[in-house]
Formats: structure tokens, sequence, C-alpha cells
């Protein structure tokens, strides 16, 4: 029987560069990052990217690499003079002993710019090897003269193959895996694991074990793993912080679905930020800015509706707000779509930021004589109102037409 005291995921961690699996748009032929180990000349490294991608195994192939202690530590738990009284250790060993050390800062984002300013010396003096990993993109989360020290690299989550290639080393590795156990484990069990894992390798080698170790054996010892045990050992992980750039991509896609008028993908990543426990309220105002500034004039019930859908929401809260969610982005999405309101106000404040103020002409000033009452004439009447340029140019689709022929009717007369 394979040894169950330690996690799988733990007992399997690739120890070499040839071992690793993934992340070949970083550790590929002639990647700086790649090139950087096998040199063992490595300046400081950032690593972000999802759970369960590799971050923190990839920091102990270096440090094995390039021959180096490691240390690890999690910035939720770290003191600056914890961190200050490692980074002496590692100096004298460096200068006694010749021996580098790697400093694994994980959830680096934790730290404050005072603690991120702390290291930079010692980096930059190589008295230690600092590598940070964080699930944050660090342009938004490290200070800039932390990030110019080092080498930024972004992990992705790993492909549905990278995992099934992972969970088969698992079946087959008698030393470290369930190699020495006799199990049948079908394709579209691992597939179905690999797919819910959604590039999470430790997620995918703990539901496996599970999986494993729960199902009995038949009557010649043999573990039978189906899709119905994989379905039994794994839920959804989805990955998505909603403070951070998943957050701001996954709305975006949200957002150029409805002004693209695709339905179903505008559902699609409505129901991801639905299931990921996205604030309503927050999509809600989203779908109310998106009716203005995509539909405007070419249909303003949109607004009417995207209103009414955002105090729906207020009032009526989960799980009952997502139908109104629902309904609210079908008719947006399936809405003729028109700019003309956000370019016509945008450039009229390009205007008025640029260029002199325009005093208000007299004629139409408060309780001016001279002012000509529309409705005096038939409801309109030629008159300078004080603009210097045009600004609206109403389109040729839905209500917005009409408000064009309109305007050029009254041009004309």
């Amino acid at each position: 029987m394979a040894k169950i005291d330690t996690p799988l995921a733990l007992r399997l961690r690739p120890e070499t560069l040839e071992e690793f699996i993934g992340q070949k748009h970083i550790l590929g032929e002639g990647k700086i990052l790649k090139r950087a180990i096998i040199a063992k000349r490595l300046p400081s490294l950032i690593f972000y990217g999802p759970a369960g991608c590799g971050k923190t195994t990839l920091g102990l192939i270096v440090a094995k690499s390039i021959e180096a202690d490691f240390i690890y530590l999690n910035a939720s738990f770290t003191s600056s003079v914890e961190v200050r009284k490692i980074i002496q250790t590692a100096k004298k060993k460096l200068e006694k002993e010749s021996r580098k050390t790697i400093l694994f800062i994980d959830e680096i984002h934790r730290f404050n710019k005072l603690q991120q300013e702390s290291l930079v010396p010692d980096t930059e003096s190589a008295n230690i090897n600092l590598i940070g990993a964080t699930i944050y993109n660090p342009a938004y989360y490290l200070i800039p003269s932390l990030i110019s020290r080092a080498i930024v690299a972004e992990f992705k989550p790993l492909t549905k193959e990278d995992i099934i290639a992972i969970l088969k080393r698992a079946l087959t590795d008698k030393e470290k895996g369930l190699g020495d156990m006799n199990i049948a484990c079908s394709e579209d069990a691992l597939e179905h694991i690999a797919v819910l894992s959604a590039g999470d390798a430790r997620k995918a080698l703990g539901s496996l074990e599970i999986g494993i170790l729960s199902t009995k054996e038949d009557t010649e010892g043999k573990i039978h793993f189906d899709l119905n045990g994989a379905r039994e050992s794994i839920q959804k992980n989805i990955f998505y912080d909603k403070k951070d750039s998943y957050h701001y991509d996954t709305i975006s896609a949200f957002i150029k679905s409805v002004r693209g008028s695709d339905v179903d993908s505008a559902l699609y990543w409505l129901a991801k930020m639905i299931k990921s426990g996205e604030d309503p309220r927050f999509i809600a105002r989203r779908i109310v800015i998106l009716a203005s500034e995509d539909i405007g004039n070419a249909n303003p019930f949109a607004l009417v509706l995207a209103t009414s859908a955002f105090k729906a929401v207020e009032f009526i809260g989960k799980p009952e707000s997502d139908l109104i969610l629902a309904q609210a982005t079908i008719y947006l999405a399936a809405s003729p779509k028109s700019n003309s309101a956000y370019l016509a106000i945008d450039k009229a404040k390009k205007d008025i930021e640029e260029e002199e103020t325009k005093e208000v002409p007299k004629h139409i000033k408060t309780h001016s004589k001279d002012y000509k009452y529309p409705h005096s004439y038939g409801g309109y009447v030629s008159q300078d109102y004080g603009a210097r340029n045009k600004y609206y140019f109403p389109k040729d689709v839905g209500e917005e037409k009409k408000i064009k022929e309109f305007l050029e009717h009254l041009q004309k007369n």
C-alpha cells in the first residue's frame, strides 16, 4: 500500500524541471526564467497565479538547482522581526559557507509597503534570493522597487491535459503515488476530475486520493474508480477573486458580450459571477451603466428596465436576484446598440475642459425679454442656445432613428 501519512499532492511534488508539468509559457526552451534557473543566476522572483499551479513547487526546484537552503514563510503569519532574523542568518551563512538561501514568502501581497521595502536592500545585495508568491497581480499589490528587481512570472491554471498527466503519474508511481495499489481507473473519471479541478493540481490529486481510498475493493482486491466515483470525490473549483484582475476581467467579458449582442456569452459570464459569490448589486450597477453607454436612445426602455432591475435586486436579494439579473442581461444583449449619448457628452466635456468657457447668451438668461418661447412658434424656433460644436450624432438604429429623423426635420424647416 502507498503511504498515506502525507497528502498525495505533497508526496508527488516534482523535484526537477524535467518532472515539472505545465507553465510552458515561462519554462519553455529559451524562456528567461528557465535560462536563469539553468544558469544559476537568479535575481528575485515574483510568482503569481491561482492556487495549485506550481508556484511553491517551482520555488523548491529552484532552491535545489542552485543548492540553496529553502525557507518558507507565509506573510499572513510572519512579522518583520522574524524576517529580519532569517535574513541575518542567511547573510552569515553566505559569508562563512558561501551557501545561498532562498526565502520563499507566500501571500507576499499581505506585507504592507514598509515591510516590502525592508526586503529591497538584501535582495539587491544578494544576501538572500527572494521568491514572492501571490494569487494577485503584483502590479496592484507590490511596490515598484521590489518588482523592478525581480523576474515576474505569471502562472496559468494547468490545462486539462496537464492535470490528467499528473493524475496518471500518481496512479503509476509506486514510490510516491498510488502505483502499488490494484486500481482500475476509467479515462472519463480522470477527465471529470481534471475539468472540475479548474487547473488546480493540488485539488485534483486530493480528490483522486479521496476517491481511491474511499472506494471498496472487489472480491479480487481490485479498486474500480469510475465516473460516478469521481463525481462524488470533487466539487467544482472556480478561481475568482472579487478584488483583483479576475474580478475585473470577468465583468469586462460580461460587458463586452452584452455590447456585442451575444446573449449566451453574456449569460455564461453572469453565471460565473453569480456562482463565484459576486455582489449582485455590483452586477446590477454595471447593467444600468450599460443601458446608457451602449444602448442609449436606440432603446430608451433599456435604462428603465435596468434601473428597475437594480432596485429589484436590492429589494429581493439572493437567490431570486439571479433571475432578475438574467432577464435584464438578455434584454440588454438583445437590444439595438448606440453609444451616441456616450460620445456626445464625452465630446462636450472635452470642450468645457479645453476651450474658454462661453458666457450664457443674453437672450436665454433668466427673465430675458429677447427669449423666443418655442411653443409660441408651433413647438420649435431657431435661436442660439450656446453650443459651439455639434455633439450628438444619432444613429439609424432602433428608436434613435426616429430621433435622428425628427432633428433632421427641424433643421430642414
